[in-house]
């Protein structure tokens, strides 16, 4: 397929090009934002096949930016009639605000990811054979599994982004994921684990048979950690988090604070704050798009800006915020290349891309030993953050004690509760470990979601409050 989605307006790429510029005439930015998206969803469970779906969607967005106003309208037919009926939705958000057209983004020749269509290879009837296969080897692998849920997924989103100054950029972006989930019993007793891996490239990363193998086995392994694990204590506790996936609590409770429209109408708890310590020193925090493959990189993001490492917090100082092209300018501040979009039926604004803390100096087996009696938090599971207050809630899925330095039983039902800024001046250790999750984020914000990436070294924070059942 072309990654030529102007071709198929019922005009050419000049005819449009003017059509855009007529519409954004004293707009401060705006652009024609095209999509087509295949993708794929397979899920074997309960021993059989219980859904598989393909789904195409092909669209565009048109927007218009005045001051803080945005005009924006969509549609699912690609015809000169359907942008017409677009733009005169468009042109009634104008408010009278006369602007000069923003320049360009910038232009960029590094691609992060191929471009070859994971939807392809392999077919049909294999996926299928291969999710039996998996599952089959999950149940003879112990006698405790009694529940098997694996699934693939996959996209190819091809992208196409029109400026009225003429500027045509494009993107392919191809997105896997592989995830196995397992109940084991132990008597009448149930536990679950699941692990997945995925990324910006195609299957053959992800269902390699020592690839999926290993998924079994890290899915089996927490389901029977599970099994053992006692009721957690509850109370205030010197908490040690796992290194990779329990980064999505950064993600949560501080990344959506240092995103720039949270911060430009001051309801972020990192709002007026650049310069300022918000951090325990030693502790760097960036936003890295342009990580090749990763499941939260893009080579352009969803305004036809190339994506960029930035540094967000640094050595505990506040430096800077992730941007998109409209906050940025309002702002007075570079644009980061965070500008996304959970499709061509939404408007862009500021979201990570693989957010992350970088390492420190300790040795991972140092930090716990250095904890007389806490948490070891492994994984987490869902949560809930008030971005204006940076208070936040989360699950751990797999949790242990610490006593005398040493991890000791697994817990359940472990709750920490904070605050996300707060919590960060309580940073007292970093591992030399740092790591990022195996490519199965996902994120939501103000009804949208996207793929993200999210890391951390083993850290340790003290003074957290950790919800149970049993008092500490």
């Amino acid at each position: 397929m072309t990654d030529s989605l102007l071709d198929r307006f019922d005009c050419d790429a000049g005819e449009l090009t003017r059509h855009l510029e007529d519409v954004l005439v004293g707009a401060d930015d705006g652009e024609l934002f095209v999509e087509n998206v295949e993708s794929e969803s397979l899920l074997f469970d309960d021993g059989k096949l219980k859904s598989g779906s393909f789904d195409t969607r092909c669209g565009f967005g048109l927007r218009s930016v005045y001051g803080e106003s945005a005009g924006y309208a969509h549609s699912g037919e690609l015809s000169v009639a359907a942008l017409k009926r677009a733009s005169a939705a468009v042109r009634a958000v104008n408010n009278g605000h006369s602007g000069t057209y923003a320049d360009a983004p910038r232009k960029t020749n590094k691609a992060l990811y191929a471009a070859d269509n994971p939807l392809l290879e392999p077919n049909f009837e294999t996926k299928v054979d291969l999710l039996q296969k998996i599952d089959a080897y999950a149940r003879d692998l112990d006698p405790s599994v009694r529940q098997v849920s694996v699934s693939l997924a996959a996209s190819h989103q091809i992208v196409n982004i029109l400026r009225a100054d003429g500027q045509l950029v494009k993107d392919i972006r191809p997105l896997v994921r592989l995830n196995v989930s397992i109940v084991a019993a132990d008597g009448e007793r149930l536990e679950s684990g699941s692990h997945g891996v995925g990324g910006r490239h195609s299957f053959d990363r992800v269902i390699g048979e020592q690839d999926w193998k290993d998924c079994v086995g890290e899915a089996l392994r927490q389901a029977k950690v599970n099994l053992t694990a006692i009721p957690a204590p509850a109370g205030t506790f010197d908490v040690v988090l796992g290194a990779g996936w329990p980064g999505v609590m950064l993600h949560e409770a501080v990344g959506h604070g240092l995103e720039g429209d949270f911060n430009r109408k001051g309801t972020s708890a990192f709002a007026g704050k650049i310069g300022e310590q918000v951090a325990a020193k030693g502790v760097t925090v960036v936003d890295d798009g342009t990580i090749a493959e990763r499941r939260g990189s893009l080579t352009i993001d969803d305004e036809g800006t190339p994506t960029q490492c930035t540094t967000l917090i640094e050595d505990g100082i506040l430096v800077g915020y992730m941007q998109d092209r409209q906050n940025a300018r309002l702002m007075g501040m570079a644009d980061t290349g965070n500008g996304r979009r959970q499709s061509y039926a939404h408007i862009p604004m500021p979201r990570m891309t693989n957010t992350y803390m970088l390492g420190g100096e300790h040795d991972p087996q140092e930090i716990l030993a250095s904890v007389k009696k806490g948490v070891y938090a492994v994984s987490f599971g869902g949560g809930q953050v008030d971005i204006t207050s940076g208070k936040y809630v989360f699950g751990c899925t797999e949790a242990y004690l610490i006593e005398d330095g040493k991890v000791g039983a697994p817990i359940k039902g472990a709750m920490m509760i904070g605050n996300g800024p707060a919590d960060m001046q309580r940073v007292r250790m970093l591992g030399n470990d740092m790591a990022l999750d195996t490519g199965i984020g996902m994120c939501g914000k103000q009804g949208q979601g996207v793929p993200v990436g999210v890391g951390q070294p083993t850290t340790r924070i003290d003074g957290i409050t950790i919800g149970g059942t049993d008092a500490a």
